[in-house]
């Protein structure tokens, strides 16, 4: 599992550099930041119950996050 999270890292890299060139600095931070997170996770060789609950926290952060900016904060392309 932990080989996994090192995977993850790497998708987020990529993303991350694709959003930098992309002129989208803050995301690309915000990618860099996941990538360091997960690459950490990744060498600390952790349970695989504990990287599944440590998966399963990211997912639940993210679509509370993700739902609250689209509901709340995202303006739509058509007003």
């Amino acid at each position: 599992m932990d080989r996994m999270f090192r995977v993850i890292s790497f998708w987020t890299t990529v993303f991350a550099v694709l959003f930098f060139v992309g002129d989208m600095f803050q995301m690309a931070l915000l990618f860099f930041a996941q990538t360091a997170v997960f690459l950490g996770l990744g060498f600390m060789n952790l349970s695989e119950r504990m990287y599944v609950y440590i998966f399963g926290i990211y997912l639940t952060v993210f679509f509370v996050g993700f739902t609250y900016y689209t509901t709340f904060m995202m303006e739509t392309g058509f007003h």
